[in-house]
Formats: structure tokens, sequence, C-alpha cells
């Protein structure tokens, strides 16, 4: 894996929504979400409660040049829609592979929000992988669709550790080759 390649991190356009970069005046919105338990629960890194400044520490890894994980906003202004919607991002874990993860607010749940998030990011390929991971957690099969649908195979079971939850929970493990 190379941390020194700089990422020029671009917009991406996906169906209904752009994958922007995170920009300082998210911080409310994205505390707002991030503070909601339910989504909180469903991902490996959201604490909840959310601690003071845990958004705007966030942001400025996400902001910060060499990103060791690069972060999109689900911005559908473009046409109309909410500035945010929820969190997109991928994590480079070895040369030209990169792990999958994404968060919607509960407002879009079952509103294909993540499903167009995951194709353009998949399609756009920004980091030149030659293959994606993604892991949910098992009590979160509407996660778990989102990936399949994308062409995302079925690996195997694991388990991880989520902070919001204070406990280790069960995972599905995809991958979707891209070469």
């Amino acid at each position: 894996m190379n941390d020194d390649m700089m990422i020029a991190q671009p917009v991406i356009e996906a169906d209904g929504l752009d994958l922007r970069p995170l920009r300082i005046s998210d911080a409310g919105l994205i505390g707002m979400y991030a503070a909601d338990e339910r989504v909180a629960k469903m991902t490996t890194s959201i604490p909840h409660p959310l601690p003071p400044g845990t958004t705007q520490a966030f942001i400025a890894r996400a902001m910060a040049p060499n990103p060791h994980e690069v972060i999109w906003a689900m911005d559908s202004s473009r046409v109309g829609g909410a500035e945010l919607k929820g969190i997109i991002s991928l994590k480079r874990i070895d040369t030209a592979q990169s792990e999958i993860g994404y968060w919607v607010a509960p407002a879009w749940w079952n509103a294909s929000v993540a499903s167009a998030a995951v194709t353009a990011l998949v399609q756009a390929n920004p980091l030149a992988d030659r293959s994606i991971f993604g892991s949910v957690f098992q009590d979160n099969p509407a996660s778990a669709r989102v990936l399949t649908k994308n062409g995302f195979e079925y690996v195997g079971d694991a388990e991880t550790y989520s902070v919001a939850r204070a406990a280790t929970v069960a995972t599905w493990t995809y991958i979707r080759k891209l070469d």
C-alpha cells in the first residue's frame, strides 16, 4: 500500500446525487445524523452518544492531505434535494484494494440512496482498485442488498467491534473484483 499517493478527490455524479468531498459546513448535518443511535449502531466506528468534537475531527481527517480513507458526502442539492444524505468512503487496505463503507440518514432509508452512491463509486473507481471489499452487520440485510445489487460477491462471515454497541458483531464480507 502506498500511503504517499496523493489523492485528487473527484466529485462523482450518481443517480440523483453527487459524491463530493466533505466541507466544514457539513458538520451540523453529519453531527445530527451520526448522533442518531440507529445510524451509529450500524457502523463500526461512530460512538453513541456522539462526544463533542467527534464530527469536527472526522471532517478534519477527511480533508487532510494523503488520507488513508477517502470520504465523500452524498449530496443531492444539484437536483433540488438535501445537501447531505449520508457518507460513503473507500479505505485503502493494500495495493489496488480498498474497503467501502457507507451510511445513510434514516430519512432516506429504502430510497436507493446507498445503492446509487455505491454504483457510482464503483464505476468511477477513483483509487484505481482491482478489488473492493465490503462488510456489513448481519442484522442489516438492507446494506448487504446494496452490495449484492452492485455485483459484490459473498466471501464469508466474520466479526468486528462496534463502538456504539460496545460489542463484537457478526458480519458478512463481500468482494467486488474490478479487473
